[in-house]
């Protein structure tokens, strides 16, 4: 029996996969359309993604992954075995071992439904390694020597801070606020100051277009369309300060949680981290300003990754290569 080595970054926005040898060959949304009265799954990924928002009441489009954790094991399931299939990493003939990624803040049930999950799709071995240390590795960073080096993972659904060294993670913290979480924000605010309703991929849009956490950044406006309280459709105007606004609380919890983590750091690694900085990686660290609020809150230099959100998969890369030094979970 021949086998495969895949690594897989499982997001609650997106799915990454890595094959030994190819790169990444997949990066589609973690969503799944069901048939609700026959319980049919009729798309997952980008075609379902498409439909967010957009379905008739029988049909759903769901996202099986909330916050970094398993929501609907058997549409976890079917979603990862569709894209292994889809990256030609199974046959009759081949079995794939899967290195898979998780939140550090994961309990020992949350993490075995990950684990379950990837087994039942017919892999020959899986291994679990935390995300942070992964996504330190994607974004070139040597943690194997005795010096301190610190990442902070804005996901989807989480957020990950972790200091490293000597190869391993020696403080962290996850908290599950990140991109969605932005998202969620912009809708609230709409809502509260325009009465207007709108959904996850409108305000989505409106993050990546306009959205800024630093009032000299980025000054702009876009027409946001969605549904008036009337119940009609309506279009207003929001900028870029408005957005700020309604983004910073969300952001000064994670500046809060940066703080908790440099506090349980041991003093000489803290010095490292003054030398080295600090690296934000994931899809919510490309928000405008962000690296600048940090910077001025925390009072450490901050480097915005160059691959933030492919990191973590391009550290499943790097570890598929010592797959055999992987501790088994």
């Amino acid at each position: 029996m021949f086998y495969k080595d895949i690594g897989i970054d499982l997001g609650t926005a997106n799915i990454l996969i890595n094959v030994k040898g190819e790169g990444i060959v997949l990066n589609e949304p973690s969503v799944v359309a069901i048939d609700e009265e026959t319980k049919k799954i009729l798309a997952i990924g980008i075609e379902a993604h498409k439909m967010l928002g957009r379905t008739p009441g029988n049909i759903r489009a769901v996202k099986p992954m909330k916050d970094g954790v398993i929501a609907d094991f058997e549409l976890t399931e079917a979603m990862l075995n569709y894209f292994i299939k889809k990256v030609k990493a199974k046959s009759i003939f081949i079995k794939p071992r899967i290195l898979i990624c998780c939140p550090t803040n994961v309990t020992a049930i949350e993490k075995n439904a990950i684990k379950e999950a990837a087994e039942r799709t017919g892999a020959k071995k899986v291994f679990i390694e935390e995300e942070p240390k992964v996504a330190a590795l994607g974004v070139g960073l040597n943690i194997s020597e005795p010096n301190g080096s610190m990442i902070i993972d804005i996901g989807g659904g989480t957020t990950d801070i972790a200091v490293l060294s000597l190869g391993d993670i020696v403080t962290s913290a996850s908290i599950k606020i990140a991109g969605n979480t932005f998202d969620k924000a912009i809708i609230e605010y709409i809502k509260t100051h325009y009465k207007l309703i709108i959904g996850e991929r409108t305000a989505e849009d409106i993050k990546i277009q306009i959205g800024t956490l630093y009032e000299s950044n980025k000054k702009g406006k876009i027409k946001v369309k969605g549904r008036g309280i009337n119940g009609l459709p309506e279009i207003i105007t929001v900028t870029s300060e408005e957005i700020e606004e309604a983004l910073k609380p969300c952001m000064y919890e994670i500046i809060k949680t940066v703080k908790q983590v440099l506090e349980k750091t041991p003093p000489e690694l803290s010095a490292d981290i003054i030398n080295n900085g600090i690296v934000l990686t994931g899809g919510g660290s490309m928000i405008e300003g962000l690296d600048i609020l940090l910077e001025k809150e925390i009072k450490v230099p901050i480097y915005v990754a160059e691959n933030p959100l492919t990191s973590v998969a391009e550290g499943t890369g790097k570890m598929l290569e010592k797959l055999n030094l992987v501790q088994d979970y």
